[in-house]
């Protein structure tokens, strides 16, 4: 611990900024936020504050700001994460009488202008996300004098530097540098509310940048929150979990937060629950972004009783009112799950915290982590692009050259960027030329962390220790006790109990089969070097027509059914009974009219993983349709089963010469029900229809059992 220090005049100024800040004339600074305060503004030190949410961190940085904006100083540049977590921080620095800016990915037309009033000195408050700071326009023609004139640097959510992290992110490893360069008299400051002892003393590393500088100040306090009281409900079916929110969700408090752990739950959680009768809003990082900050002022107004979001909503958000978060699957970590929980309760004496763990968790899970940082191989090949090239390449050209989708090739390359081994230019990417080395041995160990915090996670659901101790021994709080609040410790009693007609309606919505398939629509980019004739916009009369899918893999309801099938140990077989079941309900209300042409004939498309399933529902079909099996799409090229499934134009350049149409003729004229077992892609699908067009189908619509997208 630290000395307070005294300083009459300074504090009693931070003090009037913070009651500006709240809206309370009773505010009073806590110890730790005046010793920060003071180190950042006296001192010009650096500070890492790690403190338990609602605790007030960024009450530090908007006092600092104001504090040396008084004494002469330059703007402060505040790295933040999500945009909700902007909107927030500029409404509360709005209140300090601060002048805060931002720049982000939604606002590009206003780029300019904010730099323009940075320049000209109307700027207190400049917040902008990470993803900026390697903006080739932003690095190379705003960073520069930001980071010589800056009156303070703030690295919000700071357990987002570190690997070890529940919530790295590469853009963050940039901080370093940007760190780095900054003048000796710049103060800066770090917060997070979700870092154990090993991300605190790998945050606090990067931090203190040069040697010959004063130690980081650590503030770190105790991560009890004694409003949140907290508990697990287990239930046997999802059904089951669905019926106990209709039950129960009406006696939550207030209004609150149900993060679900896949998009594609958000949406049937809040259908669900819309049919009975709650107003509640689907969220994600997919929700166009007007539509989130309309949302979200729902929830901020108490218009909704619940925001039914995944992640997306995370950090930062800032409702001191929120009465409840339910978690429908449990998130991967405690430490992840302590942040999420640390929503409710802000600014009341009371809010409830349950988690409703679901048996596919784990497989959601296993999914996200196999997204992690690829493979060597794939990053030596797209290394040995880059060499090969004089100029730039775009992220789309280098993604038609190797094995990895657009999101997963973007973080590669940023994690690149930090490393030195590319570069990102006006127009694309660039080798350095660096040596690189693949670090295995550090990825490795990240994954095992990350195995040992699942398990951790499964070790909170089932036992029957304090709940909140466990999460804060998890963050290595080294004053966690019992709580006295959770279900274990007595203080929260669960009703557990779901009504038979809430299980049997939450069952018929789950079990209600089908999922439009939208064909696609365009072609990849840059297929042409990949040796496909094929570019922009897919010709109408060479598309397919919307088709229908049982159910998404990750569905609550017929995902179990679906991941079984598909699981890679499962064996080649018919298409099991239930699934016929719910084939039948899908073909019943497809209900197409006759200026809708509906199909009068089927093709099958052959498997060489599953033939025997993808004949069975063929003939499946016919049976239940009366449509006679036309023909095939017969196996020709020697592309393997998902080859370049990872990326569009590499999956295209694997199927487009794929197939044979055994009998043209079978389709001339005809409308076709195209028959396969999975759309992964639809890239696959998109080509068949193609194939059956150029043959004469007048129409073309697909009907699969599972469906990725």
């Amino acid at each position: 611990m630290t000395e307070t220090p005294v300083d009459s005049d300074l504090h009693a100024h931070a003090q009037r900024l913070l009651r500006d800040i709240v809206g309370s004339p009773d505010a009073e600074l806590r110890d730790d936020q005046w010793r920060a305060i003071h180190a950042l503004v006296r001192e010009r030190r650096r500070a890492l504050v790690v403190q338990r949410t609602g605790w007030g961190k960024s009450a530090v940085y908007f006092v600092a700001t104001g504090l040396l904006r008084a004494a002469g100083a330059g703007p402060s540049v505040i790295v933040s994460p999500l945009l909700a977590l902007m909107r927030n921080q500029i409404a509360a620095a709005g209140r300090a009488g601060l002048r805060a800016v931002t720049v982000n990915s939604t606002n590009p037309e206003a780029w300019r202008a904010v730099y323009a009033q940075i320049k000209d000195g109307d700027v207190d408050l400049l917040l902008v996300s990470p993803e900026r700071l390697n903006n080739p326009e932003f690095r190379d023609t705003v960073l520069p004098d930001l980071a010589r004139d800056a009156g303070l640097v703030v690295i919000d959510e700071a357990h987002c530097i570190s690997d070890w992290g529940h919530d790295f992110r590469p853009d963050y490893r940039r901080i370093r540098d940007l760190l780095a360069g900054l003048p000796p008299d710049i103060p800066v400051l770090a917060t997070t509310a979700t870092a154990n002892a090993r991300v605190t003393e790998d945050v606090a590393e990067q931090l203190a940048g040069r040697v010959d500088g004063a130690p980081v100040l650590t503030l770190r306090g105790e991560l009890d929150r004694a409003s949140l009281h907290l508990g697990v409900v287990t239930l046997p079916t999802n059904a089951d979990r669905l019926a106990w929110l209709a039950d129960h969700l009406g006696a939550l408090p207030g209004s609150g937060i149900i993060y679900c752990l896949t998009v594609t739950t958000t949406h049937d959680v809040a259908d669900f629950l819309t049919e009975r009768g709650f107003v509640v809003r689907a969220y994600s990082g997919q929700t166009d972004p007007t539509e989130r900050v309309a949302i979200e002022s729902e929830l901020l107004d108490n218009s909704v009783k619940a925001l039914i979001a995944t992640s997306a909503l995370g950090m930062g958000f800032d409702k001191p009112d929120l009465g409840f978060v339910v978690h429908l699957g449990a998130p991967p970590s405690p430490i992840a799950y302590y942040q999420q929980v640390g929503r409710a309760g802000r600014g009341l004496d009371r809010a409830s915290v349950v988690l409703l763990p679901g048996h596919e968790d784990a497989d959601i899970w296993r999914y996200f982590g196999s997204l992690s940082f690829p493979p060597e191989p794939a990053v030596r090949q797209a290394l040995a692009e880059l060499d090969a090239e004089t100029e730039s390449l775009s992220t789309t050209a280098l993604e038609s050259r190797v094995p990895l989708g657009r999101s997963r090739l973007e973080a590669m390359l940023k994690v690149l960027d930090v490393d030195g081994a590319v570069r990102r230019v006006k127009g694309g990417w660039t080798s350095t030329g660096a040596p690189w080395t693949y670090d295995a041995q550090r990825y490795e160990r990240v994954a095992q962390t990350r195995a040992v915090e699942q398990q951790a996670m499964l070790d909170y659901q089932r036992s029957e220790r304090c709940r909140l101790q466990m999460l804060r021994e998890q963050l290595d709080d080294p004053a966690a006790a019992p709580c006295g609040r959770c279900d274990n410790c007595g203080g929260l009693q669960l009703d557990h109990h779901t009504t038979a007609g809430s299980v049997l309606i939450a069952s018929a919505r789950l079990r209600r089969p089908g999922v439009t398939l939208e064909p696609r629509r365009m072609w990849p980019t840059a297929l042409d070097t990949l040796g496909v004739p094929w570019r922009g916009r897919i010709p109408p009369d060479l598309q397919a027509a919307p088709g229908r899918a049982v159910a998404r893999l990750t569905d609550l309801g017929w995902g179990d059914d679906l991941r079984a099938l598909f699981d890679p140990q499962s064996p080649d077989q018919q298409v099991p009974v239930p699934l016929r079941h719910a084939l039948l309900q899908v073909w019943r209300a497809w209900n197409l009219t006759a200026a809708e042409d509906p199909p009068d004939r089927i093709v099958a498309v052959d498997s060489q993983r599953r033939p025997q399933l993808v004949s069975h529902l063929a003939h499946g079909m016919a049976r239940i349709s009366a449509l006679p099996v036309s023909t095939r799409l017969q196996i020709v090229g020697d592309a393997q089963p998902d080859q370049g499934a990872m990326n569009s134009a590499q999956r295209i350049a694997a199927v487009w010469q794929r197939f044979r149409l055994v009998d043209p003729e079978a389709v001339a004229g005809a409308s076709v029900l195209l028959v396969d077992d999975r759309c992964a892609t639809g890239w696959t699908l998109t080509v068949a229809a193609r194939l059956l067009r150029e043959s004469g189908a007048r129409t073309v619509r697909p009907l699969v059992l599972a469906t990725d997208r």
